[in-house]
């Protein structure tokens, strides 16, 4: 593993929803159980987590996913405690709908180094899909988020992810201004998923023309939103596999060193190296409980992974690889 390097733990801590965003797989009117991590769970591995961090000398970011992470019963106290008591970085993505309480955004300042929030274009574009009233609550979310950091004096990078859609594209120039006056710092965004017999995805999925005029316009966009104080957070790599989606094409990896920078656990405690290889890759969080098994990790998953390559692996579709969070333009 390499030394130095920041490690994310991405944790998908629950698949409880409370929202019903047509193109998401954990949408409230999905029907079929919801799992949950457990607090102790989440608590045993945080520790050695912490350990192997001072004991390693790389910062470990613990970033929690859903479903509404924030609906996750015990995720304020959890957060507490692994950064008070073992020293993590914490990290969330969010619809915002659960920081109403100004005690939880005062939290939220206090204990996180990035927080992540969800908004769709504007007003109209983000209403449609999360529903009246949505857009102004989040706004005056942000807004308090930012005032709070600025009156602690430090406080979690403030970053919106934003679903990219045939309706939507181009018009990412504009959300961008909207985000920066807000003070919204980054700004991150995926492709809409969705299955091809679904009538929202039909309409709105990207076309190969759109991912032409997002590589056109990608370098100079990043520009200009950089000179209003928004940093757009990607790779032309990362646009390029968006294509690949689009067209139909697949993008298989012989290698992604797996383990080496991410890891992402699953509401049923496995560990697998993204969120595409859990059922196949995934090493139970029960059998992590010392520095040693920490370590071994990436060479874990590589061999399992030479013994046996998924279907995910030949069309490999997970973000990290390609670069979503990069800063530079390729």
């Amino acid at each position: 593993m390499t030394r130095g390097r920041r490690l994310v733990v991405v944790w998908r801590v629950t698949e409880a929803c409370d929202l019903d965003c047509a193109y998401c797989e954990f949408r409230r009117s999905r029907r079929g159980p919801r799992h949950s991590a457990s607090a102790a769970t989440a608590l045993t591995f945080g520790r050695v987590l912490g350990e192997w961090q001072a004991a390693t000398g790389r910062e470990v970011l613990l970033s929690w996913l859903g479903g509404e992470p924030l609906r996750w019963g015990p995720v304020w106290a959890v957060s507490r405690e692994l950064r008070q008591a073992h020293g993590l970085s914490l990290s969330v993505t969010t619809n915002g709908t659960e920081l109403s309480q100004a005690g939880r955004r005062q939290q939220l300042v206090e204990d996180f180094a990035e927080v992540t929030l969800s908004v769709d274009g504007d007003a109209a574009a983000h209403e449609a899909v999360r529903g009246a009233g949505r857009h102004a609550a989040l706004r005056a979310v942000i807004e308090d988020l930012r005032d709070r950091k600025a009156a602690l004096g430090h406080g979690p990078v403030l970053r919106v992810n934003t679903v990219l859609r045939h309706s939507n594209l181009t018009a990412l120039d504009a959300l961008g201004s909207e985000l920066a006056a807000w003070g919204v710092e980054e700004l991150t965004f995926n492709a809409l998923g969705g299955a091809p017999d679904d009538a929202y995805y039909a309409a709105e999925h990207l076309r190969p023309a759109d991912l032409d005029w997002l590589a056109q316009h990608f370098d100079s966009l990043r520009a200009q939103l950089a000179a209003q104080g928004l940093r757009v957070r990607g790779s032309q790599r990362y646009v390029r596999r968006l294509e690949y989606t689009a067209r139909g094409w697949r993008w298989p990896v012989a290698d992604c060193a797996p383990g080496d920078r991410l890891w992402f656990v699953d509401e049923q405690a496995r560990l697998s190296p993204c969120r595409f290889t859990s059922a196949e890759y995934g090493v139970p969080l029960a059998a992590l409980t010392s520095l040693e098994a920490l370590g071994e990790v990436p060479a874990r998953l590589a061999a399992a992974r030479r013994q046996r390559l998924t279907p995910a692996c030949a069309d490999c579709h997970s973000p990290q690889y390609f670069g979503k969070f990069a800063l530079e333009g390729a």
